[in-house]
C-alpha cells in the first residue's frame, strides 16, 4: 500500500511538472510569435516592406537583444523543472539555474526600464504618446523584479539545503 501510495504522489509531481514544462515553451512560443508579428501590425508600418521593419528600426532591433535574458529565464526555469522531476532539487544544479533565472530576471528589468527611458526621451521630440509603453514597461518591469527576488530567496534557501546535505554527507 505504501509503495502505491510513494509511485502515485511520483507520478502526481512527475504530470504537474510536465504541464509546468508545456506552460513555459508555450508562453515562449506565444512572446516569439508576438514579437516577431507585431512590428508587421504597428501603423507605421503598414506599407513598409519586411526589410524596412526590421532593419531600418534600432528600437526593435534592441527590443530583440534586450529579449533573449527573458528567453535564457524561461530555458532555465524549463531546466529547474526537470531538476525536480528527476528528485534533484536539492542539488548545486538547481541553485546554479536559480542563480541564473535571478540574474537574467534582473537584466531584464534594467533591459525595460532603459526602453521606456529612450521612449520617452524620443516622444519630447515628437509627438507621440508614449504612455501606454511606459505604462506596460512598468508593470513587466514590477513583474521581473519580482521574479527576479523570488529567485534570489529561492536560491539562497536552497543553497542554504545543499550546504547542510553537503556537511551532513561529509560527516557520514
Amino acid at each position: 500500500m505504501e509503495t502505491m501510495k510513494k509511485h502515485s504522489s511520483h507520478s502526481i509531481k512527475r504530470s504537474s511538472t510536465l504541464f509546468l514544462q508545456a506552460v513555459i515553451v508555450l508562453i515562449g512560443i506565444v512572446t516569439l510569435a508576438l514579437i516577431l508579428i507585431e512590428p508587421q501590425l504597428e501603423g507605421r508600418n503598414a506599407h513598409a516592406s519586411l526589410f524596412q521593419i526590421y532593419f531600418n528600426d534600432p528600437f526593435l532591433a534592441y527590443a530583440y537583444i534586450g529579449s533573449v535574458p527573458f528567453f535564457v529565464a524561461l530555458f532555465q526555469a524549463f531546466k529547474l523543472l526537470g531538476y525536480i522531476g528527476q528528485n534533484k532539487v536539492f542539488s548545486q544544479a538547481a541553485v546554479n539555474t536559480l542563480k541564473t533565472i535571478k540574474y537574467c530576471a534582473f537584466i531584464t528589468a534594467g533591459a525595460i526600464v532603459a526602453a521606456g527611458a529612450y521612449l520617452r526621451i524620443a516622444a519630447l521630440s515628437g509627438n507621440d504618446d508614449p504612455a501606454g509603453a511606459v505604462m506596460l514597461g512598468i508593470i513587466a518591469t514590477f513583474a521581473a523584479i519580482v521574479i527576479g527576488t523570488a529567485a534570489a530567496v529561492f536560491e539562497k534557501t536552497l543553497q542554504s539545503v545543499v550546504d547542510i546535505k553537503s556537511e551532513n554527507d561529509l560527516t557520514v
